[in-house]
C-alpha cells in the first residue's frame, strides 16, 4: 500500500498568528487520522532554500499511512472543524498526493 501525504504552501499569509485557532483544531485531527507531520517550515525553526517559483512561506508535509487515509483524515469531522477556523486573507495551496511506493 503506498503511503498519502498532504503537501500544504502558503504563498500568502500577511499574519501567521491569524492561524493559532487552526492549528490547535487541525493537529489533534491530523493525528486522530494517522498523520505525521514530518515538515512545518519555517515556523518550527527548519531551514528552506526556494528555487525558481517557491517560496520560503510556511510549508507542510504531513505523512499517512495510505493515500486513503489522508483523504479520510481530510473529509473527518474534525478536519472540517478545522477549516472552518481557517482565516481569510491567508492564501494556501493543498494537496494530497499518492506516494510511489
Amino acid at each position: 500500500m503506498t503511503k498519502g501525504y498532504w503537501v500544504s504552501v502558503y504563498p500568502a499569509n500577511s499574519a501567521p498568528e491569524r492561524l493559532t485557532a487552526y492549528d490547535k483544531l487541525a493537529g489533534p485531527a491530523v493525528q486522530a487520522g494517522g498523520g505525521r507531520v514530518l515538515s512545518l517550515l519555517p515556523s518550527r525553526g527548519g531551514r528552506v532554500v526556494a528555487y525558481e517559483a517557491g517560496i520560503t512561506q510556511r510549508v507542510v508535509l504531513i505523512e499517512f499511512d495510505s493515500f486513503e487515509k489522508a483523504v479520510a483524515a481530510y473529509e473527518s469531522e474534525a478536519y472540517q472543524k478545522a477549516l472552518a477556523a481557517f482565516p481569510d486573507g491567508v492564501e494556501r495551496d493543498f494537496r494530497i498526493i499518492e506516494g510511489i511506493d
